[in-house]
């Protein structure tokens, strides 16, 4: 659900941009007064889980497309609001400026899709409401499961909705959202079932962790090392291994508009803001689209890509998120 900058136009990107470097601040701010020292290497750990698990594409039966793990909901679940929203915005801002996996201009919507419904909106208002404060584990997994879909309708409505207040793309806001909707339900209800599993191990594992988010404190004094262990390793099989397995199918957003015009890709409109920030990706983007540059001195198969691009995107943002989470708790001491 990664939306180009072929689907926004200048004055939504930059709205999108100022809404969400608005709301990073908010986190931040709000982060500076809670955040605990166990938290801080959960947040590496977990953005690079993520990053790794959004590589792996899973096909959806009988339709042709394909999704992939959002993972705002996980981040929230196990993290809390705020820190899972900073961590989301690391992800996809490594995705879009290492791997052109989103728009430059449309990274303020990605991040507002992607970040704000899961974090701000499934999780307080649908998760913790069916969880309350004393979960069971059946709660938990029903409660993943339903905040995902909600978390998902939500983000693909938003990517309709400034696609069509954008107005440079030929896709008609009716056949859009009918298109987009149905089948990021069935990315929601896979992205659920599977934030639910990952729950569950945490929840069996360490449920400290999870209570320090339902009652909004420190995570404690246990140790969460064998935690951190588990998810660095799997980040590591996913983005380095199991990523020969994603699905080539086109994803959710890639399909629906395959569906209307034919191609998974959109002209792009001649916008100056277009032009130059498309400029800058070219530049920053060391393996665009997770797969190593032609003249690159090694063989370039996409297995390779894939592996290279997982080991090196989950370390970028392993650090990234932990810096974050550092440099806000120096500034809380301070």
């Amino acid at each position: 659900m990664h939306m180009a900058d072929a689907l926004v136009s200048p004055a939504v990107g930059a709205a999108f941009w100022a809404a969400s470097a608005g709301i990073i601040a908010h986190s931040s701010a709000h982060l500076r007064k809670q955040l605990d020292d166990r938290k801080v290497p959960l947040m590496g750990v977990l953005g690079a889980f993520v990053f790794a698990a959004q590589m792996i594409n899973f096909s959806i039966p009988a339709t042709g497309s394909s999704g992939h793990l959002g993972g705002g909901l996980l981040l929230a679940i196990l993290l809390g609001p705020s820190a899972a929203f900073l961590t989301i915005a690391s992800i996809l801002m490594v995705q879009a400026l290492f791997f052109a996996d989103g728009g430059l201009l449309a990274l303020g919507c990605n991040i507002f899709n992607l970040g704000v419904f899961p974090a701000f909106i499934a999780h307080p208002f649908i998760y913790s409401k069916l969880i309350g404060r004393e979960p069971s584990q059946s709660r938990m997994v029903f409660a993943a499961i339903i905040a995902a879909v909600v978390a998902l309708q939500c983000g693909s409505l938003g990517v309709v909705l400034q696609t069509f207040v954008s107005g440079v793309s030929s896709l008609p806001f009716d056949t859009f959202v009918l298109l987009m909707q149905p089948i990021h339900l069935a990315i929601g209800v896979i992205e659920g079932v599977v934030t639910a599993l990952i729950v569950s191990f945490v929840y069996r594992a360490r449920p400290e962790v999870l209570q320090s988010v339902i009652q909004e404190k420190p995570v404690g004094e246990l140790p969460v090392r064998s935690l951190l262990t588990a998810f660095l390793i799997s980040a590591a099989l996913l983005g380095g291994l199991f990523s020969w397995l994603a699905s080539e199918q086109p994803d959710g957003l890639e399909w629906s508009i395959a569906k209307i015009t034919g191609s998974e890709n959109l002209t792009q409109p001649g916008f100056k803001a277009h032009e130059a920030l498309t400029a800058v990706q070219e530049k920053t983007a060391f393996l665009p689209d997770y797969a190593r540059p032609e003249g690159a001195g090694l063989d370039n198969n996409k297995r390779l890509g894939k592996t290279l691009s997982g080991i090196v995107g989950s370390a970028l943002t392993l650090v990234i998120c932990t810096l974050t989470g550092v440099v806000l708790r120096r500034r809380r001491q301070g």
